[in-house]
């Protein structure tokens, strides 16, 4: 029997947190969309010697590069907005304008790989806006054809299909707010 060789690294990032501030969108030369978010995480505990209720906040910077989820960025994410999402890390050069080099490490969705989850939706939280391949695009919480229960439970909600598109409701109606 032979052994499987495993990748010699993974590079991904799952972050659940609150926007920071409106999304920032812009359009590259080449004319497509890249949405930049600023996503905080924080983190709470109560301190054993003086008992008092500490809190830490990571601050994270997240680029969307996929169309489709970037257009959803668009349109529904606002700041304070509790979002669910997948990506990589990636640090990137640049000169600031006294000649420095600068780094920047950054959350990255890019074309074809990362998700992003709405958890707060206006209509009652779970919208899904995957790039993946596995995820397909949009879904809905509200859609009958969903395999959840409604509630809020923390985890994201996602399609329950498999074929690489949404899912459609089973009584053939659809949503007529699908972002694409």
């Amino acid at each position: 029997m032979e052994a499987k060789r495993m990748a010699g690294s993974v590079n991904k990032v799952i972050l659940v947190g609150n926007l920071g501030r409106d999304p920032e969108v812009r359009n590259t030369q080449s004319g497509a969309k890249l949405v930049n978010l600023t996503v905080a995480t924080s983190d709470t505990w109560t301190d054993r010697t003086t008992g008092e209720r500490r809190e830490r906040t990571e601050w994270h910077r997240v680029v969307i590069f996929n169309e489709r989820t970037a257009d959803v960025a668009e349109r529904f994410l606002r700041k304070g907005r509790k979002v669910y999402l997948e990506g990589e890390l990636q640090t990137r050069k640049w000169t600031d304008q006294q000649g420095m080099e600068r780094y920047t490490t950054e959350v990255v969705i890019s074309r074809f790989r990362g998700d992003l989850v709405l958890l707060d939706s206006q209509r009652s939280g779970g919208d899904s806006f995957g790039g993946g391949p596995s995820q397909g695009g949009y879904s809905d919480q509200q859609a009958p054809a969903r395999n959840n229960t409604g509630g809020s439970s923390g985890a994201p909600q996602r399609s329950s299909g498999g074929g690489g598109g949404w899912d459609a409701p089973a009584d053939n109606s659809l949503d007529d707010e699908i972002p694409f």
